[in-house]
C-alpha cells in the first residue's frame, strides 16, 4: 500500500509540475546592426490539452561592424513580451514562466 501511495505522489507531482507547450513558431530575424529571435508557443491545460493562449518570447543582440569586422555584443536574456522587464537565460524556462503566468502549464 505505501509503494502505491508513494508511486501516485510521484505521478501527481510530475503531472503538476511538468511543462507542456507547444511551439507554435521560431524564427531569427535582422543582420547588420541588430539581431532578434522570436518564439511563440502554446500552453497546455493541466488536463493536457492545448490551449487558445500563447506565449511570445523574444532575445535581442546588438552588433557593429560588418563582414568579418562584424562584432556581436551577446545575446540578452529571453524576455516574455507580456512582462518584458523579467529577463531569463533560455526560451523553455522563459515559457514555463509564461503559461504559469496564465494559469496553464
Amino acid at each position: 500500500m505505501r509503494k502505491l501511495f508513494t508511486a501516485l505522489v510521484v505521478i501527481l507531482t510530475t503531472a503538476l509540475s511538468a511543462n507542456a507547450y507547444q511551439v507554435m513558431s521560431s524564427k531569427e530575424m535582422g543582420k547588420d546592426d541588430a539581431k532578434n529571435q522570436n518564439v511563440v508557443v502554446k500552453c497546455t491545460t493541466d488536463l493536457g490539452k492545448i490551449s487558445n493562449q500563447t506565449c511570445s518570447l523574444r532575445r535581442y543582440v546588438k552588433c557593429t561592424g560588418t563582414g568579418v569586422r562584424k562584432v556581436c555584443s551577446g545575446w540578452q536574456g529571453w524576455r516574455d513580451l507580456r512582462n518584458p522587464e523579467k529577463q531569463y537565460s533560455d526560451w523553455r524556462t522563459a515559457a514555463s514562466a509564461c503559461c504559469r503566468s496564465l494559469g496553464l502549464r
